[in-house]
């Protein structure tokens, strides 16, 4: 990961995360105490485009806060990490979207997501940051936006040559139960060059069942579905357990590094953004991941989201380290 700096478009929800750690997550009801608070920029789009930046980067953030304190705090936090937040737009008339996560002392975590001016980002502000995603190497985007935004991204990166890693969550609409189920996902879901699902993405986009047993089995299953509907390659991703690539070669697990979990809030965020970050300089997805999965366990072993991303360096020492035993 040496030479020009790599440019990486990153299309993703932009949030306001309020972490609070507690002893355990309140059931119905009850209420407990905590004994840590986080306030930060966070959600994929912002999260994603840090990890780049700490990676040696340059990345464009294409998304949308509201035009309320958050959303000046969003950018604030994002031009600390040399983000370029020129496509961060503002709707007005709108809240940014805000997330409530509590982590329990095992590092566990349960959230409410509010998504705010998210679900107001539209194909023709993609349109606006068109040059942005054909100069990039790498356009990174996440699939939790309205649906004509991820298409338009998808399209703009196809036509510019730009290499694709799509995490094709269900769009916004689809959670407010007004979309469609995630088998009817719209052909260009399928032409990524990575698509990159965890494993209950995966299973939704794929109609699949998955049982506790058989992981691995199901994850090589449902990438090969993947890849038989067009995308390039396939990691789904399975916390601790690793992660599965599936191209047209073949399919490998790769394992997860062995961690002391403290939260594990920003692992998949951290993961894609480091993913990118190697992807643009090289076409090799397996050692892609491999440096990604350094990155995701690092982020586990800090409370929070964005201020627990690690640097390069920090990944490069972690893999040496590995590589030492």
């Amino acid at each position: 990961m040496t030479g020009r700096i790599p440019k990486i478009a990153v299309v993703g929800g932009s949030y306001v995360d309020m972490a609070i750690r507690c002893g355990q997550i309140p059931s119905p009801g009850q209420s407990v105490a905590g004994s840590v608070l986080s306030y930060t920029a966070a959600g994929p789009g912002p999260n994603q485009a840090a990890e780049a930046a700490l990676c040696g980067c340059s990345p464009h953030l294409i998304s949308k806060v509201g035009g309320d304190p958050f959303g000046k705090m969003v950018k604030t936090s994002l031009a600390e990490f040399d983000v370029n937040t020129d496509f961060v737009l503002t709707a007005e008339p709108k809240n940014t979207g805000i997330i409530v996560t509590l982590v329990n002392a095992k590092g566990e975590n349960a959230a409410c997501t509010y998504s705010g001016a998210n679900s107001a980002l539209l194909a023709q502000d993609i349109d606006a940051a068109e040059d942005i995603i054909a100069q990039a190497d790498v356009c990174l985007i996440h699939g939790q936006l309205p649906q004509d935004a991820v298409i338009a991204a998808i399209r703009y990166a196809k036509l510019h040559h730009t290499k694709i890693i799509l995490n094709p969550a269900r769009p916004i609409e689809s959670r407010h139960g007004a979309g469609e189920k995630g088998g009817d996902l719209p052909i260009e879901y399928f032409s990524a060059n990575i698509a990159v699902p965890n494993l209950y993405e995966a299973v939704n986009i794929t109609e699949q069942s998955v049982t506790v047993t058989a992981r691995r089995e199901m994850a090589k299953l449902i990438g090969s579905e993947l890849i038989a509907r067009g995308a390039d390659s396939a990691v789904i991703t399975m916390g601790k357990r690793g992660c599965m690539v599936v191209d047209r070669n073949g399919a490998d697990h790769i394992p997860a590094f062995e961690i002391e979990l403290v939260d594990q809030t920003g692992r998949g965020d951290a993961f894609a953004g480091a993913l990118a970050a190697y992807y643009a300089v090289k076409d090799d997805v397996r050692e892609a991941v491999r440096f990604a999965r350094a990155a995701g366990a690092l982020a586990c072993t800090k409370f929070g989201a964005i201020e627990a991303l690690p640097t390069k360096a920090e990944i490069i020492e972690l893999l040496q380290s590995q590589d030492a035993d």
